[in-house]
């Protein structure tokens, strides 16, 4: 199967990422690439798509991931519907909400009996 990723290059600490057709079970800077359909610079935000290479990727069934589905969007390719893009939210769901400290009764303060009183 095939999958559009981000792949580094640039120098140290000046990231830049081309985005790379490649099979899914390669790493993304060792496996072999079968296109190259743009670029995707963080520092100016700067991402050039080569539209139709990247339409027929996906129309063929390449996958894209969640940033690459942003990249894409943004420069106006047409989304299969089986793409499923992030909604924005930074919600997570907990799984188990009622084990969690904040969740749990308050324990009511244990009166101690005055020392005297024992000691007589």
């Amino acid at each position: 199967m095939l999958v559009i990723r981000l792949q580094r290059i640039g120098r140290k600490a000046y990231p830049v990422y081309r985005l790379a057709v490649q099979e899914s079970q390669r790493h993304p800077s060792s496996g072999r690439v079968v296109a190259y359909v743009g670029s995707y610079n963080p520092h100016t935000k700067d991402a050039t798509v080569q539209v139709e290479v990247a339409q027929k990727y996906l129309d063929n069934g390449a996958q894209p991931t969640p940033r690459v589905v942003k990249l894409l969007k943004d420069a106006g390719v047409k989304l299969p519907s089986w793409v499923k893009e992030h909604d924005g939210s930074k919600s997570k769901t907990v799984r188990h909400a009622d084990k969690l400290r904040k969740n749990q009764p308050k324990e009511e303060p244990v009166e101690e009996a005055p020392a005297e009183e024992s000691a007589e």
